[in-house]
This record gives C-alpha cells, structure tokens and sequence, in this order.
C-alpha cells in the first residue's frame, strides 16, 4: 500500500537529488528516508531507486510514483485544509428537518443565530412531521430534525427510536382549545374537554390529531373530526368561521392568532415536548453542535 509519506520522499528524492538532500527538505534523517524507500519497494514489489555512488536515481518506477506525487499530495492538502475548515466552523453544511409549527418560530431565530456567528455554515431546512423527519435522520437524508411528542401519550411509542439516538429538549409546549368569539365558553379563562362532547373539531397532523382522540376519550367521548388540515392559520380561519373547535399549541399562537379565535386553557391540560434529535457520530460534528446550541436559545425566546 503506497501512503502520502511515502510520495513525499519519492517526489523530494526526485527533486533534491540525494537521499541527504531529502531528508533535510522533509525534516528526517537520511536513515529514516532510507528505511521508507526500503518499505515502498517492498510494498511495490519493485526497484524505485537506484544508487549511483553518493547521488541516486529513480527508476522507471520511482518516477511514475513522484509524478503522481503532485498531484495525489496536492488533493490531500486541500482534503486536510477542508476538513480543519469544518472542525474550525469555517465551513460546514447541516441538514435540518423540523415540524412545520417550529418553522415560524424557533427554526428562523436559530437559523439567524447560526448565519450571524458562523457565515460560512450552511443549514439546509426542509418540513417535516416527526415520523418523517425521524426516520429520514436514521437514514441519513438529515443531519438533524427537530419534533415533538404529546405528554404522557406517543412517546413511549417513539422511544426506541430515541434510544439509540442524542435528543435535546428545546422546550415545552401548551396546548389551548380554541373557540370562535361569541362561543358560551368563549369568555371562560379555562373549558372542561368533556364540555364540548357534541362540537364538531378541526384536527391536524396525525399525530395530532391521536392526540386528540387520546384527549376525548380521556374525557368520556370521541370527537366528531368535520375538517382536517395541517395549515393552522387554515385551523384559526375555520374556528373564527364557527365551523368548528380545535387545540392548538402555544408556540403558534404566539405568533398567529387569529382575532375572532379565544384560547382558552383545556382541563385536563396538555402540552407537547419540543426536542432536537441527531445521531451520536453526527453530535460530535461542530456545526451540528452550532445549530443545536443556536436551536437552544431560539428555544429559551419562544418557550
């Protein structure tokens, strides 16, 4: 097996002329070069060097080795230079999946942060619901996703996935009912669930849209789910319309919130945990470790 070390004495042996010279040119002793060529040959198979009194000669050999020296030494250089780069957060690019309610929050405060300390860094962002996002992570299509679970319901279901995986709690999130103005128990600060047995409910995601179902049945009833939609701007057009109910998280009502749409407590209460994933081997890359850390503090301004 031919190694850089190696090319780099054939090329200096070619250049300087002497086994002397190149020894002083890399920085060893003329033993130490001598020994390395011995190993080369005996790698190749075959004479590289042949000596001439106190000068030497490369063979035929030799010299196709040195003139690929340039070449295969040149792309290691730049191989090396590339890597410090990312090890330093000079350069870098992260593949990030998150659920479309973290998108409008605290993904663009992260994603700022990251651009702002680190220019050079790329994070790449695409949507994602958390089974999606989870399973493009393990199968290396991101490099981190950011989801969620409901409290005390789908996690245990996810769990083993999570296991084998670095999970970051970024914050909690509560869950309100929303009602349209002009609902009886729209002037309430808090509605039993069981209240509003025979309303007709928006649902969302799949997931929470189980979380619902799980909630209602906690409750005494199963909900009648007229409309489905993951837009929860489209979920607060149909509550304010009076076509319906729905719960919806904290973290998208603190940035759109409809006017004619009241958010009440629910009882029993809910909330949901807000977390970024990644792969052990993925965790110890330094710009992954930037994006968690920025995610972090969006965390601590959106919780």
């Amino acid at each position: 097996m031919i190694d850089a070390a190696g090319l780099r004495v054939m090329k200096a042996i070619q250049d300087e002329g002497s086994f002397t010279a190149a020894a002083v040119s890399l920085g060893y002793t003329q033993p130490a070069i001598s020994q390395m060529v011995r190993r080369l040959e005996q790698r190749t198979g075959t004479v590289l060097v042949e000596r001439l009194g106190r000068s030497v000669r490369l063979t035929e050999a030799g010299q196709v080795l040195a003139r690929h020296a340039s070449t295969v030494l040149a792309a290691l250089d730049a191989a090396e230079e590339e890597v410090a780069a990312i090890a330093g957060l000079r350069s870098g690019r992260v593949r990030l999946m998150a659920f479309p309610s973290s998108s409008a929050t605290v993904v663009p405060h992260a994603l700022a942060l990251v651009k702002r300390r680190y220019p050079d860094v790329v994070v790449t962002f695409t949507e994602a619901e958390p089974p999606e996002s989870l399973a493009a992570l393990k199968a290396g299509e991101c490099d981190l996703a950011v989801a969620f679970s409901y409290e005390g319901i789908d996690l245990s279901e996810i769990q083993e996935d999570l296991d084998s995986l670095v999970v970051t709690k970024l914050l909690d999130d509560e869950v309100r009912l929303a009602l349209p103005d002009g609902h009886p128990l729209a002037d309430q600060d808090t509605a039993e669930l069981g209240a509003l047995a025979d309303e007709p409910w928006i649902a969302g995601c799949p997931k929470c849209r189980g979380h619902l179902v799980h909630l209602a049945r906690e409750a005494g009833f199963a909900p009648n789910v007229a409309f489905e939609t993951e837009d929860y701007v489209a979920v607060q057009g149909l509550v304010a319309e009076g076509l319906g109910v729905a719960l919806i998280p904290d973290l998208i009502l603190r940035t759109t919130h409809h006017p004619s749409v009241r958010a009440l407590q629910v009882s029993p209460s809910s909330r949901r945990e807000i977390f970024a994933v990644t792969t052990p081997d993925l965790a110890r890359v330094p710009a992954v470790q930037a994006t968690i850390e920025a995610l972090v503090e969006a965390a601590e301004v959106h919780g």
